[in-house]
């Protein structure tokens, strides 16, 4: 019988990470096959819930604003060892908050997330695991800087990245997304231009410095934080190397396969570390934007779409089906 280690991110807006394991575990086990389900996650949504879920802990509830200073209550994950918090800007400061209609680049601010992390620290972490993926902000961390600075806390931060763009691109990159007009990127671009150069550092030019909007920078430039592959860091706490040493292929997936997966992404980690191993890896997403030759690059053996949890689970029963006719050895 083959053995399967599911590890898919979420189909972002649609389902999340679990949603999407489970219904292809169930689907290899239709078909046959073992299943060993993994969600992961990148620095994006689901981060927090992947790492509690790995490591245990609980979820803390903290009053704080969206991305337009609307008061809100955002969740904080405190991890077992009761000094380390994960705190997902898009908790406070995501554009899934935010209406269609709603959506100001040039407005939003980050200030939320500067309140979950002070309400990290207030709860006895004094290290935070920031995932910038999902904001609505482009205002170079500003507003989280000053609710930081201004409660004096000293808590070690690792950004646990999901994209390596620098600073100086976050604007052009992420700004339309977020509701920017041409004409407002270019106002965004000025506004970091200026955080930039009278920062204690300046992020420019540094990989990583451009996640949500320039909050990685911010808390690399100003507090000192660590800029680390939120994928690695998820698939190293989560004892992805020791998962896929027991299997013989991996099921990784996410919305969107396109020219972003290789930046950081999920899917390019758990790939390249399956391909690096010898294991098969097979991606089921929502929509593929690469060409075979791009997605092959990454390290995948096939890619498949599937828009809901009925083809995502036909897709895992097709799988195990197709392993069983030459099992592993």
């Amino acid at each position: 019988m083959s053995r399967f280690l599911v590890a898919s991110d979420k189909f972002k807006g649609t389902f999340d990470a679990g949603e999407v394991v489970g219904a292809v575990a169930a689907g290899l086990r239709d078909g046959g096959a073992a299943a060993v389900e993994m969600p992961v996650a990148d620095g994006g949504e689901g981060t927090a819930a992947a790492l509690l879920s790995s490591l245990g802990g609980e979820w803390l509830t903290a009053a704080t604003e969206d991305a337009l200073s609307r008061p809100v209550e955002g969740r904080v994950a405190l991890l077992a060892d009761g000094r380390t918090a994960v705190i997902e800007v898009a908790e406070a400061s995501g554009m899934w908050r935010l209406r269609p209609g709603e959506m100001d680049a040039v407005a939003a601010s980050s200030r939320g997330t500067g309140m979950l992390i002070v309400a990290a620290a207030e709860a006895g972490a004094d290290r935070v695991i920031v995932a910038p993926g999902g904001s609505a902000t482009t205002d170079g961390g500003a507003g989280m800087l000053e609710v930081v600075e201004a409660s004096g806390c000293e808590a070690e931060v690792t950004v646990a990245c999901d994209v390596d763009i620098p600073w100086e691109r976050a604007a052009e990159v992420f700004g339309p997304q977020k509701g920017a007009s041409p004409a407002q990127v270019t106002e965004l671009n000025r506004r970091l231009d200026a955080l930039a150069a009278a920062a204690p550092r300046d992020p420019r030019g540094v990989p990583r410095t451009g996640c949500g909007g320039g909050i990685s920078g911010a808390l690399w430039a100003h507090l000192d934080a660590k800029l680390v592959s939120g994928a690695d860091l998820v698939l190293d706490a989560i004892g992805f190397d020791r998962a896929l040493e027991r299997c013989d292929g991996v099921v990784t997936g996410e919305g969107r396969l396109d020219a972003q997966t290789a930046g950081g992404k999920a899917v390019a980690a758990v790939a390249g570390r399956s391909a690096a191993s010898g294991r098969p890896c097979h991606a089921l997403v929502g929509t593929c934007d690469l060409a075979e030759s791009g997605w092959q690059s990454l390290g995948l053996t096939t890619v498949r779409e599937a828009t809901d949890l009925a083809a995502l689970r036909q897709a895992g029963r097709d799988l195990a089906i197709g392993s069983a006719s030459s099992p592993a050895d």
